[in-house]
C-alpha cells in the first residue's frame, strides 16, 4: 500500500538523470504503480545538453497517446547526481563532468511551463521505496544507490532528511582509506572509489592485471582496460568464479561503509538500490557478513537488515515522480 493521502488524479512524470543515462516515466493518474509511458536516453555531457535532454524527454513523454488522451503531464520530478541545494541548483556534480552551480530547477520551470521539483537522484530513489517498496514498512531507513557511483537517502521518522543545506546523503565521498585511488570529486580513497559500479569496474581491472578475470575481460572484449561493473557482473550471474570472487571483495568494502552509516544513522533497515543491485546476493551476503563484523556493538543491537531495492534502476524515476505529485497535493 503506497503511504499518504490519497492523490489528486494529476499525470507526474518523473525523470531520474544517471551519469550514463536518463530513465523516464509518467505515473497513472492516482495509482503510482502503473505506468503510462517510459523512455531511456543517453546522459549527453554539459549542463545545458543535459537540460535539454530532460525537456526533450518530457516532451516525448507528453506526445505518447496514453499521456496526450489523459491530459498531458501536470508536474516534473527530477533526480540528479551530488550536491542539489534547497532551490534545486547543482551545486556539483562529479559524475556529470562539467555540471556545476547549475540552476536546473530554475531552468527547467522555466522552459516546459509547469511545475518542477528537482532532488538529489538518491532522495528520489528513497522516496519510492520508502512510500511503496522495500522500506515501506520502516520510519527510518536508509537507501544506499549503487550506480556509476553511491548515493543515499536517508528517512528520519517518516521524513526526508536532507540537512541544512539539502546536501544530506552523500556517502560514496566518505573517505576509507587515505591512501586509496583517486576520486572525481578530487580527493583519495571514497567509499565510491570501491564499492560503486565504476568502484567494481576497478576492482576487475586490478584482478585482469593480476590474471584473475578471463572471462571478464573477454565480456569486455579482450581489453583488460575496457572491463566495467556491469560485465563482471554479468560473467558472476553466468556462474563464473573469478567474477564472484571479486564481488565478494566488493561487497566487504561494501558492507564497511554499510557499518559506518549504521553506526550514525541507527537506520531500522538498510536498503540497496540502482543498477548493481541486480547482482543481488553475490555481493550482498559477504556485504553482509562485513557489516555484522565491523558494525559498533553488533550483539547489543537489533538486527538491521541490508535487503533489495523493490524497484531496482527504475526507484529514481519513481521517487521523483512520487515527489511532483506531493508538490500538487
Amino acid at each position: 500500500m503506497v503511504r499518504g493521502r490519497v492523490q489528486p488524479p494529476h499525470l507526474v512524470a518523473g525523470v531520474d538523470v544517471g551519469g550514463t543515462k536518463i530513465l523516464g516515466r509518467v505515473l497513472a493518474p492516482g495509482d503510482e504503480n502503473a505506468t503510462l509511458a517510459e523512455l531511456r536516453v543517453e546522459t549527453p555531457r554539459g549542463s545545458e545538453q543535459i537540460a535539454t535532454a530532460v525537456v526533450d524527454a518530457v516532451q516525448q513523454l507528453n506526445g505518447d497517446r496514453e499521456v496526450a488522451a489523459a491530459g498531458g503531464v501536470s508536474a516534473v520530478g527530477v533526480g540528479v547526481p551530488g550536491l542539489v541545494d534547497r532551490n534545486g541548483t547543482l551545486r556539483f556534480a562529479p559524475n556529470l563532468p562539467g555540471v556545476v552551480e547549475y540552476p536546473v530547477q530554475e531552468t527547467l520551470t522555466q522552459r516546459l511551463g509547469i511545475p518542477v521539483v528537482v532532488d538529489n537522484d538518491a532522495n528520489c530513489a528513497t522516496w519510492c521505496e520508502f512510500r511503496m517498496g522495500a522500506a515501506s514498512d520502516s520510519h527510518d531507513a536508509v537507501l544506499v544507490t549503487l550506480g556509476t557511483g553511491i548515493g543515499a537517502g536517508i528517512v528520519t521518522n517518516g521524513r526526508l532528511h536532507r540537512g541544512a543545506h539539502g546536501f544530506a546523503g552523500e556517502p560514496g565521498h566518505m573517505q576509507i582509506d587515505p591512501n586509496g585511488p583517486p576520486c572525481p570529486c578530487g580527493r583519495r580513497g571514497c567509499w565510491e572509489r570501491f564499492a560503486s559500479g565504476s568502484g567494481l569496474g576497478r576492482l576487475a581491472r586490478d584482478a585482469a592485471a593480476a590474471g584473475r578475470a578471463s572471462r571478464v575481460v573477454a565480456l569486455a572484449g579482450g581489453d583488460p582496460e575496457s572491463v566495467r561493473g556491469e560485465h563482471v557482473t554479468r560473467a558472476a550471474l553466468d556462474g563464473d568464479a573469478e567474477a564472484r570472487a571479486i564481488l565478494r571483495d566488493f561487497g566487504w568494502w561494501f558492507g564497511v561503509g554499510i557499518a559506518n552509516l549504521v553506526n550514525i544513522l541507527d537506520p531500522d533497515v538498510v536498503v540497496v538500490g540502482g543498477g548493481l543491485a541486480q547482482a543481488g546476493d553475490l555481493f550482498l551476503v559477504p556485504a553482509r557478513e562485513a557489516f555484522a563484523n565491523l558494525v559498533f556493538a553488533t550483539d547489543h543491537r537489533p538486527e538491521v537488515p541490508i535487503v533489495a531495492a523493490a524497484f531496482g534502476a527504475e526507484a529514481g524515476a519513481i521517487g521523483a515522480a512520487l515527489l511532483a505529485r506531493d508538490q500538487l497535493d
